[in-house]
């Protein structure tokens, strides 16, 4: 399932962002990237997401920002060698010394002017910051999951009502189908010739036309798919893990009574209505992966 968090705080001299981003997958898959500073930290932190998401394809990202202002800086070294270098290569260029605005950009050059990483063990009120700020981006994260997931509830729901309006559409071609089936089978015997006709043994005529109508019988199909809608419902207010893959299981096992309904399906326009519930179903399947 897809989500975002993000919180910020001040660390030492700088600001610290944490940001928490994810997108479907099946298992866990967290990905870290942390400043210098939270780079010995890594497994901790690691361990803490780990504990609060089940599972997706997580990045973690905690970065500093420019130094704060009002705080005492740390000055970060010049190579000078690097920016002489490129003062010469200005002056043989274009024969006259560097203008100042010119010096002023040169030193600006990543290059020429590197950050001084600040990789000093952190002390416990600072890892109980970060600590907190990383709940408090997780916090938001599962916010937005919860948020993601009521508005898939409530697509599933529709789409799950769509099914059912189907359903009950093809109880009225159903009931004059037998019927018809029947009529017509009569109608062929009654073209044979008399002698034909006299031939033909009564009983195991009706016999086989009773199983033959019996093989295109749907009850069972529609009081099954029923049950797979029901209990689609019941799952989605569930809770705990592996919710998602039982909704993929019951999708599945929708998808068997529908195909079998189509296969049983003479009329044209009960074939419409199979080909409506199989395209209602498909959008379901692929939101299932969106669910824990």
């Amino acid at each position: 399932m897809t989500g975002y968090g993000k919180t910020e705080i001040t660390f030492r001299t700088h600001k610290l962002i944490c940001e928490i981003r994810s997108l479907n997958s099946k298992t866990m898959d967290l990905s870290v990237r942390l400043t210098p500073a939270l780079r010995a930290r890594e497994l901790e932190l690691r361990t803490i997401v780990s504990q609060r998401l089940e599972r997706g394809k997580v990045d973690l990202f905690i970065s500093e920002e420019s130094a704060i202002s009002n705080q005492s800086s740390v000055v970060s070294p010049v190579n000078w060698a690097a920016a002489k270098e490129y003062a010469r290569q200005y002056t043989e260029q274009f024969g006259s010394p560097v203008p100042a605005e010119v010096m002023a950009s040169i030193l600006r050059f990543p290059d020429v002017l590197k950050q001084q990483e600040d990789t000093s063990d952190l002390t416990d009120e600072e890892w109980s910051d970060i600590q907190a700020m990383l709940n408090k981006a997780l916090d938001a994260f599962i916010a937005f999951r919860t948020q993601e997931g009521a508005a898939l509830q409530a697509m599933f729901t529709e789409k799950l009502d769509g099914i059912a309006d189907l359903l009950a559409q093809v109880e009225p071609f159903e009931k004059g189908r037998v019927a018809k089936i029947k009529e017509r089978l009569e109608q062929n015997l009654a073209q044979l010739s008399a002698e034909t006709q006299a031939q033909i043994d009564r009983n195991r005529l009706e016999q086989e036309m009773i199983y033959y109508l019996e093989k295109l019988d749907i009850t069972e199909e529609k009081v099954r798919l029923t049950n797979h809608i029901k209990y689609f419902r019941e799952t989605m207010l569930a809770e705990g893990n592996g919710v998602g893959k039982k909704l993929g299981f019951i999708a599945q096992e929708m998808g068997r009574e529908i195909n079998t309904l189509g296969s049983k399906s003479n009329q044209s326009e009960m074939q419409i209505i199979v080909v409506k519930m199989k395209d209602i179903l498909e959008q379901i399947k692929e939101q299932v992966l969106n669910v824990l």
